[in-house]
């Protein structure tokens, strides 16, 4: 049993902790990432850790490690991961760049099992999302200790300058991308950064900042969350209908219905509402792809 832990609080009269400074958002807007930030303490990570393989062993071999639908929009599955996604350290360094009024609009735990073929292909986290403006930040939570041996996420420099591009589905095997998304557009993919992290620590990129990673090759798991914040002035330009975490601030927009925190762990209530908003973001990423195949929306 893994019992809530205590997050960390601001002293009175002090900066929030984990707070980025001046030259740090100067860093982001420049490079499109950040790294790497100290968030959770290495009691949190132990707790957070210890509930996601608690839950897999209770599940069996028949179940899987967090199988595909779980390791979607899990903060509506387990309070547990709604406490991650909600850490104060992880929202005010989020809030430096986007602002108080904070959605989650997606979630996905990016799991590697050692000496798997296990990898992501370069892309960028915005391809079907279809989201405006176009600030959606990607905070990369680690769970583990993520070197280049793990296969961290490697990444372009400013690339987040292109724009929104093109990308192909390969379908690649080991590719953890639901269609092997891959970009389409001429890089020096040489030129790339590795984004190395230890436990507790998190990276911040940018919705088109290019990026991948490599297989794991150690005896060890990776294990990172990797949560899409938007602000609450962030629509989808599909015409579709879907549903978000509010997390911090208000919503004055409402742009997205707003989700139930889950219930309990894995019950029926908490999975009920999870596969009515995992159902409605995977449809509205295929309306978009479709309206971008067939030449009515720009890229």
């Amino acid at each position: 049993r893994h019992d809530a832990v205590t997050m960390a609080q601001p002293e009175k009269g002090r900066p929030m902790p984990g707070s980025l400074t001046a030259t740090q958002v100067a860093q982001y807007e420049r490079d499109g990432f950040l790294f790497p930030v100290d968030c959770l303490t290495q009691e949190e990570v132990r707790h957070f850790r210890g509930c996601l393989e608690d839950f897999e062993r209770a599940q069996g071999d028949t179940f899987g490690r967090l199988p595909n639908l779980v390791r979607s929009k899990s903060h509506l599955l387990f309070t547990w991961m709604d406490e991650l996604v909600r850490h104060p350290k992880v929202l005010d360094a989020v809030e430096s760049l986007i602002g108080p009024d904070i959605l989650i609009y997606h979630l996905t735990s990016w799991l590697k099992e050692p000496n798997e073929a296990s990898h992501v292909s370069w892309h960028q986290d915005g391809t079907y999302f279809g989201l405006e403006p176009f600030e959606q930040i990607t905070a990369w939570i680690a769970l583990t200790d993520a070197t280049p041996e793990m296969g961290c996420i490697k990444i372009i420099p400013g690339s987040q300058v292109i724009g929104q591009r093109p990308h192909k589905d390969t379908h690649s095997p080991g590719n953890l991308l639901s269609r092997g998304q891959t970009i389409d557009h001429p890089l020096d993919y040489t030129k790339y950064v590795m984004m190395p992290l230890k436990a507790g620590q998190i990276s911040l990129h940018h919705t088109h900042i290019v990026h991948s990673s490599d297989r794991n090759l150690t005896n060890e798991r990776r294990i990172g969350i990797g949560v899409s914040y938007v602000p609450t002035r962030c629509r989808l330009t599909n015409g579709a209908r879907v549903s978000a975490t509010l997390v911090r601030g208000g919503d004055e927009y409402g742009h997205f219905d707003l989700e139930p925190r889950p219930t309990g762990d894995f019950d029926d209530t908490s999975r009920a509402a999870h596969a009515a908003s995992v159902d409605q973001f995977f449809e509205s990423n295929k309306l978009l792809a479709a309206r971008r195949k067939s030449g009515n929306v720009g890229i």
